[in-house]
């Protein structure tokens, strides 16, 4: 992945009160043109200089927010790790830190940041590219070489590098990104290995099953600790983003996949994530033995993330499960539905009529809701309140635990691992 390509993408005319919300304004300052050549991976990239004059905006709302940031990414990742190694904890000194953050009650805003999303899966001039203003409709993307792992979005930027938004994308149902995209759907949303019922006995990710409903906890983590997760890839792209603009707000973005690693990311970095129909996170959090700005462990209301997603998609709300599931039928084993953070939920079920559909899942069914005008979404205002998802039990069927190292002898043997 070279992100040293990135170049400035959106210009902005910002406008910032460390007291109060700002509009921050969002225009074309380069136009990159994109010719794509047989595979969609190799891409030639044209530079041009537009009128500045004359350069389209769109707005989104910000406001000052509260993040708790580690002081040292290096005492981060030491804690994490022994936490994961050695089952030891490893004492995580966190600032709070006041800086401009997505403003999640207004849906302008988060219409836009959806449409951000959305081009993450998508090029300039491609069909399902979100226009973000018809003329000056360009972006510059990240992670769409050859050379890729797989994790691929956007990056916009201000004209004077006070906020970045990074965009990830999510699952590719077929297309180049497809294989390693299934891989970690059901390493960090399946309750073990991404085993439904017998009949996946070789479609799992990892060997931690341990017989009936007991999985090695140990191993899962180590599971998910391998270089291959798109986790890890997100902290090397994330490292020399701050780099680059080491005095810049960042905010994460991402559907589904995307927004599960825009949460776990946020929290590794202290930085505002906005999550769209994200499979519940939490769990791949305790896997990856995040440390957590808060003593309250089972709802870590502080983690800087605010998921966003409608009654009418099952995925986040980990009701696309069991063997019959078309979620099962795909080939993903996504279990989970307890989330970081805040969750603003539309009740599109009852408010547009729309039915549980897994065909809802998609982000242009999100952005399609966002634009509606005239509904009535809350008391207050056109956007539910953000809330805590409390008393949220994960895999409750599941026994989890050291099996492996404590040497469990009413285990019949190696035929269950």
């Amino acid at each position: 992945m070279r992100l040293g390509s990135v170049s400035l993408i959106l210009a902005a005319l910002t406008s910032i009160s460390a007291q109060a919300a700002s509009q921050v304004i969002f225009g074309l300052h380069r136009e990159y043109g994109v010719a794509v050549d047989g595979e969609v991976d190799e891409l030639q990239l044209r530079v041009y200089s537009p009128d500045l004059h004359v350069r389209p905006t769109y707005t989104i709302s910000a406001h000052p927010t509260s993040v708790y940031r580690p002081r040292s990414q290096a005492a981060f990742e030491s804690a994490r790790l022994r936490s994961l190694r050695d089952a030891q904890d490893e004492k995580v000194l966190w600032d709070e830190r006041k800086v401009l953050g997505p403003d999640i009650t207004d849906r302008h805003t988060l219409a836009q940041l959806a449409r951000m999303t959305g081009n993450a899966y998508s090029m300039p001039g491609w069909k399902n590219w979100y226009d973000i203003d018809p003329e000056w409709n360009n972006s510059f993307p990240i992670g769409w070489d050859p050379d890729s792992p797989g994790f691929r979005g956007h990056v916009f930027l201000s004209s004077d590098e006070s906020i970045a938004i990074l965009s990830i994308k999510g699952t590719t149902i077929n297309g180049p990104t497809s294989k390693l995209d299934k891989f970690n759907d059901n390493l960090l949303f399946s309750c073990c290995c991404a085993r439904v019922d017998i009949s996946w006995v070789f479609s799992t990710v990892c060997g931690c099953y341990r017989c009936g409903w007991r999985c090695d906890e140990s191993c899962l983590s180590e599971a998910v600790a391998q270089d291959s997760l798109f986790y890890s890839v997100g902290i090397n792209l994330i490292n020399n983003l701050t780099s680059m603009y080491p005095d810049s707000d960042i905010w994460l973005v991402g559907h589904s996949l995307g927004g599960a690693l825009a949460s776990l990311l946020g929290i590794t970095f202290g930085f505002p994530a906005v999550a769209f129909e994200s499979p519940g996170e939490r769990l791949a959090a305790n896997r990856l033995h995040l440390p957590l700005p808060t003593a309250d462990s089972v709802v870590p209301w502080h983690a800087p993330v605010t998921h966003v997603y409608h009654t009418a998609d099952p995925i986040p709300q980990g009701a696309c499960t069991g063997p019959l599931s078309p979620c099962a039928q795909a080939g993903y084993a996504l279990e989970t539905r307890c989330h970081l953070g805040g969750s603003v939920v539309f009740d599109s079920v009852n408010k547009l009529g729309w039915g549980v559909d897994i065909r809802s899942h998609p982000i242009r069914e999100v952005v399609r809701m966002l634009e509606i005008e005239g509904v009535d979404w809350a008391e207050n205002g056109e956007v539910p309140a953000r809330e805590k998802e409390e008393g949220c039990i994960d895999c409750y069927k599941w026994e989890f635990g050291d099996f492996d190292r404590l040497g469990d002898t009413s285990l019949p043997g190696s035929r269950c691992k």
